[in-house]
């Protein structure tokens, strides 16, 4: 049974808006991962702050780092808030085409108390940047008043599946409140937790974005079915991911660059459908295809676009 109390924060202190004023619309506009004619103009900073998570998917591993390898959850370094703001600072100060600030890791933003006191600094600091997050949802209803004090306006939160009977093949377990929690049980938490969180973010005015990890054999005949849940509860983008195989599903075949196009194709009636994104590492910067966290100075130097 679920903890009624774990959603009582999302409904009492996210403002309700159906209205994207001027500012909402130039952040749009600027994020590259929500806009696609931004992708070549504006950048993004991710903080690599919160190692911590609170789920553990079965095609995710995050215990090495290689400098070419970019994926979700891969990092060369761990930052302190402290450390993150003045990377902020600096990276601004030489890439001004840099726009958004994103937590998207190693772990779970959510996870991390960290995450929080970063946003707060960078958002005193540099109140024009965009602060953006990344999720897996579990801790999204009570976490997002929060949220949206420290002024966070885009949100990416993963959704694998809908139906928990496809959710408990792709989570090995979670831990929620405490506890850890296996199979149908987890899946369930899970799905209930993700749906009331992206509801309420949508309503708290927040602009949000779902990545879906496609995988073979698992999921692939249902992301239609996210997609039409997705348009119901309001969010703006859709990115449909290919499958990395490694961990428990490293003997699933990835799909091929056809079969991925061809479901976001099926999508797109439904949800508008990201198909620039490039898998960022959780310390990536720059314009998305030009990762400058791991470049030569004189490469970066090249890179000093301004807009």
């Amino acid at each position: 049974m679920l903890d009624e109390k774990n959603n009582k924060g999302a409904e009492e202190c996210c403002p309700k808006s159906d209205e994207r004023d001027g500012e909402f619309t130039r952040k749009i506009a600027e994020h590259p991962c929500y806009d696609k004619s931004a992708q070549h103009k504006y950048g993004r900073i991710h903080l690599p702050v919160a190692p911590v998570c609170n789920v553990q998917c079965n095609f995710c591993v995050r215990d090495f780092d290689c400098v070419n390898e970019s994926r979700p959850g891969v990092t060369s370094q761990l930052l302190t808030p402290q450390k993150a703001l003045e990377k902020v600072r600096d990276v601004v100060a030489k890439h001004p085409f840099i726009k958004v600030v994103g937590i998207a890791g190693p772990g779970d933003p959510l996870a991390n108390d960290e995450t929080f006191e970063t946003f707060e600094l960078v958002g005193k600091e540099f109140p024009e940047l965009t602060l953006c997050m990344s999720t897996n949802g579990l801790y999204l209803p009570e976490k997002l008043p929060e949220l949206v004090r420290l002024g966070v306006s885009t949100l990416t939160v993963t959704v694998n599946a809908i139906d928990p009977e496809i959710m408990e093949k792709i989570y090995s377990h979670i831990v929620y409140d405490g506890k850890i929690l296996n199979g149908i049980e987890a899946a369930k938490v899970m799905h209930k937790k993700q749906m009331d969180g992206i509801k309420a973010a949508v309503e708290a005015g927040l602009v949000v974005k779902i990545n879906t990890v496609l995988i073979p054999t698992i999921n692939d005949d249902h992301i239609i079915d996210i997609a039409k849940k997705m348009k119901e509860l309001g969010v703006y983008i859709m990115n449909v991911m290919p499958l990395i195989n490694q961990g428990a599903f490293a003997h699933i075949t990835p799909p091929t660059t056809k079969e991925r196009a061809a479901i976001q194709k099926e999508c797109e009636p439904y949800v508008t459908q990201m198909k620039h994104c490039r898998q960022c590492r959780a310390d990536a910067y720059g314009l998305i295809g030009e990762d400058l966290s791991h470049v030569s100075d004189k490469r970066r130097k090249l890179l000093q676009v301004k807009i």
